[in-house]
C-alpha cells in the first residue's frame, strides 16, 4: 500500500482516462486511491480508482505530501504546477 502513497504519481491503465498522468492525493484502502491532475479531475472532485488500474511511477511529490499530512491548502493550480514541476505534463482537454 505504500507504494501507492499520497503524493505519487501515477498513470491510468483503464478506463476513459487511459494513459493520463495523476497525483494521489488519499488512500482509501488497500484496494483503491483517489487521484486527480487539477485540470480534468478537480482536487473538489477526485477520481476514485482501483490500484490494479493504475501504474506507479518512480516520482513523488514532497510537498503536496507535506501539505496532505499539515492540513495546508490545495488547490488545482497547485496540483498543474507540481506535475509540470515533477517533468510529467498532464493532458490537456483538447489532446484527448
Amino acid at each position: 500500500m505504500d507504494d501507492y502513497g499520497i503524493g505519487r504519481v501515477v498513470r491510468s491503465n483503464k478506463g476513459r482516462d487511459k494513459d493520463k498522468v495523476f497525483l494521489v492525493v488519499a488512500e482509501i484502502d488497500e484496494e483503491y486511491v483517489l487521484i486527480c491532475d487539477g485540470s480534468l479531475r478537480k482536487i473538489d472532485n477526485p477520481k476514485k480508482k482501483k490500484i490494479k488500474h493504475v501504474s506507479k511511477m518512480n516520482i513523488i511529490s514532497d510537498e503536496l505530501k507535506y501539505r496532505v499530512e499539515h492540513k495546508k491548502k490545495i488547490n488545482n493550480a497547485f496540483i498543474r504546477r507540481e506535475l509540470e514541476r515533477l517533468g510529467v505534463r498532464p493532458r490537456s482537454r483538447l489532446e484527448v
